[in-house]
């Protein structure tokens, strides 16, 4: 009885030997997968990471590639063009005046006042000038002349009529180039101090903070640079082909395009060299006021009067 007892006992130590090793082995084969999983873990987080990191460089090359197409966007030269759509309507322009105005630009007064701003471009002098400002002083309309380098130098005496008979005086450029074709700062301004200088020179007075692009060429650049001169770009939103001297327009032509296509608010583009502009000017003048139009000076809207 004693001996079984024994046995029994040995038996029982042997069972609880066995568990013990076998949940030993157990635990550390748990713990080696856990391992595993963790290092398998780590690597996926790894490749995460790299991932993150190719995708963080590709916004940024994308950045970079945006950023360049802005600079591109922004120099890229247009031509100033209008569509007409309905009579007595501001027409469209190649901008609107919203974008315009952002860069301190115009092309129209926003109005349904029946008010427009005359303009004359002066490239160079050909005998018309002195006639057109004898209509205006008759008349007692205001214009706004644009001059260049080569007006001043040949019609001094004009540039101090216009200016001591207070018309407004703007910039058209030393040289008449495509000034969206100069990115550097210093040449833009370049062209427009010789003439501000020039006109200071000849008339005692400062010429007035208005450019207008040559040949109706511009960029937003270009824009952005004329402000930064001091200067507002003026476009125009009534204008006709008076520029061709072996192809001046008729009466009829003059009339129908520069009556019939005004509107409240209109900034009038005419060239001091045509011939037609020079003989019609005094009942164009007329007919637009017999259409209920006045003649306003052009910094009036443009906030520098």
């Amino acid at each position: 009885m004693h001996r079984k007892q024994l046995t029994h006992i040995f038996s029982l130590l042997l069972l609880f030997a066995a568990c013990f090793l076998g949940g030993t082995l157990l635990a550390r084969a748990t713990a080696s997968e856990a391992g595993e999983s963790d290092n398998a873990g780590n690597e996926t987080t790894g490749v995460s990471s790299e991932t993150a990191g190719t995708a963080n460089e590709a916004a940024g090359a994308a950045s970079e590639t945006a950023g360049t197409a802005n600079e591109a966007d922004a120099s890229a030269s247009k031509s100033w063009g209008l569509s007409y759509q309905e009579e007595g309507k501001r027409p469209q322009g190649t901008d609107t005046l919203e974008e315009l105005a952002a860069h301190s630009a115009y092309y129209a007064r926003d109005t349904e006042e029946k008010v427009l701003y005359l303009t004359f471009d002066c490239g160079y002098e050909n005998g018309n000038t002195a006639k057109i400002l004898d209509t205006l002083k008759e008349k007692n309309v205001p214009a706004a002349f644009f001059l260049t380098g080569d007006f001043l130098r040949s019609a001094p005496d004009l540039a101090k009529r216009i200016a001591d008979e207070g018309h407004t005086a703007g910039n058209h450029t030393e040289h008449h180039p495509d000034m969206s074709a100069i990115t550097d700062p210093s040449r833009f301004e370049e062209e427009l101090d010789s003439v501000a200088a020039a006109y200071q020179k000849i008339t005692g007075r400062p010429l007035d903070p208005y450019f207008r692009p040559p040949q109706g060429k511009y960029s937003i650049q270009s824009l952005d640079l004329a402000r930064q001169a001091g200067y507002s770009t003026i476009f125009w939103s009534l204008a006709h082909v008076d520029w061709q001297q072996d192809a001046q327009p008729s009466r009829e032509e003059t009339f129908d395009k520069l009556i019939g296509r005004v509107h409240p608010g209109a900034i009038i583009l005419l060239h001091t060299t045509s011939a037609s502009n020079t003989q019609y000017l005094g009942e164009l003048i007329d007919e637009w006021g017999k259409c209920g139009y006045v003649f306003r000076r052009l910094g009036e809207f443009c906030g520098k009067e």
